[in-house]
């Protein structure tokens, strides 16, 4: 099962415990002891869901080489351009600038048309999912 499944029953079963001890007209006292780990998990998961990487979605590549022109290309993106975040990914033995995380590959296109004005060798890819 998945974390969202979890987080799901885990509030559904808190809510009927809730409800059911409205239903019957008693007063209870609930203590829910919560692991620290699962608000650092969701927390995570945010993170990863605001980032696209757990999703099948499209990115715009603006350049794959050397960390120095990665990092250069990244400033030069971010300082044109704040729709869209950007981050270095890295694969042996080369860096990739990444733009934009988008769910449909129209939406990848037409970011492309506008960042293609800077980086005319811009194109979308679709990453593989990470596990």
């Amino acid at each position: 099962m998945s974390l969202q499944t979890y987080s799901k029953l885990f509030i559904t079963s808190i809510l009927i415990t809730l409800l059911s001890g409205k239903s019957l007209a008693q007063s209870a006292t609930l203590t829910v002891n919560v692991d620290s780990k699962i608000t650092q998990l969701l927390d995570l998961k945010k993170d990863l869901e605001k980032e696209n990487k757990l999703s099948d979605g499209y990115t715009i590549q603006l350049y794959y080489g050397e960390l120095d022109k990665a990092n250069q290309t990244l400033r030069k993106y971010r300082g044109s351009y704040g729709n869209w975040p950007a981050s270095i990914e890295y694969e042996t033995p080369n860096y990739k600038v990444w733009a934009g995380n988008f769910s449909a590959r129209i939406e990848a296109e037409r970011a492309l048309i506008e960042i293609q004005k800077s980086f005319s060798a811009a194109f979308i890819l679709k990453p593989e999912r990470r596990k």
